[in-house]
């Protein structure tokens, strides 16, 4: 359990120290943006290795155990959570990484319901397998995952106001870090039409795959 903690400390720890903090602008500013993103993909693929590596390698220690009755509301939560992180990938989105600069033309799409639609979509998965799971490994790497996902949309917010100052707050008063809130408050509106066809049959069929595949790459299977 020692190694999972330690990978765990690790990718977490870039992410918010490095990447999340002002320690980030210095080091662009000396290092340029293209070598920083360099060094820093090189460091998270290292951590997602090592993660992988220690939670395949970690004793099973049960804490609520796998709940059998959970795993349809895990299929349904599922098919949102591969939704907004397909969703999240549009290039137009400016919380994303090289993505376009903040104006009133790109709170448009998925954007209109969260400005972090990828991250959602990552707590979403982890939440999900965090329950679903129900043990001490799974608590650990999941836990820190839906940590990171939830707090890095905080991380990225004041990043790009650092970055690009009144325009981002102009941007974020048109949309909503938590999913449909600016909807909600009638800051923006939703246009199902912007979103397109496309990715959304993207993220179906990602989703299809991995239920039929799941059992097969993870050992578990997530139908009844």
């Amino acid at each position: 359990m020692i190694p999972l903690v330690l990978a765990t400390i690790f990718f977490v720890g870039i992410h918010f120290v490095i990447s999340g903090s002002r320690l980030r602008d210095t080091l662009v500013a000396r290092l340029g943006e293209s070598r920083f993103r360099a060094g820093f993909s090189l460091l998270s693929i290292f951590g997602l290795w090592w993660l992988a590596h220690a939670y395949r390698a970690a004793p099973y220690i049960e804490t609520w155990g796998q709940l059998g009755w959970f795993k349809p509301a895990a299929l349904l939560l599922m098919l949102p959570a591969f939704l907004f992180a397909t969703l999240g990938t549009t290039p137009a989105n400016p919380t994303a990484v090289g993505g376009a600069a903040p104006t009133a033309q790109t709170a448009r799409g998925i954007l209109r319901i969260t400005r972090h639609p990828f991250l959602w979509g990552v707590a979403l998965w982890a939440a999900t397998h965090l329950i679903a799971n129900g043990d001490a490994a799974s608590l650990v790497l999941f836990g820190s995952l839906l940590l990171l996902a939830v707090g890095g949309t905080y991380a990225i917010d004041d990043k790009r106001l650092r970055m690009y100052g009144e325009d981002w707050e102009k941007y974020s008063l048109a949309t909503s870090n938590l999913p449909f809130l600016a909807i909600i408050q009638k800051r923006n509106t939703l246009v199902p039409g912007e979103i397109g066809g496309w990715r959304p049959a993207l993220a179906l069929v990602l989703y299809l795959a991995m239920l039929h595949f799941h059992k097969g790459l993870f050992g578990v299977s997530p139908l009844f």
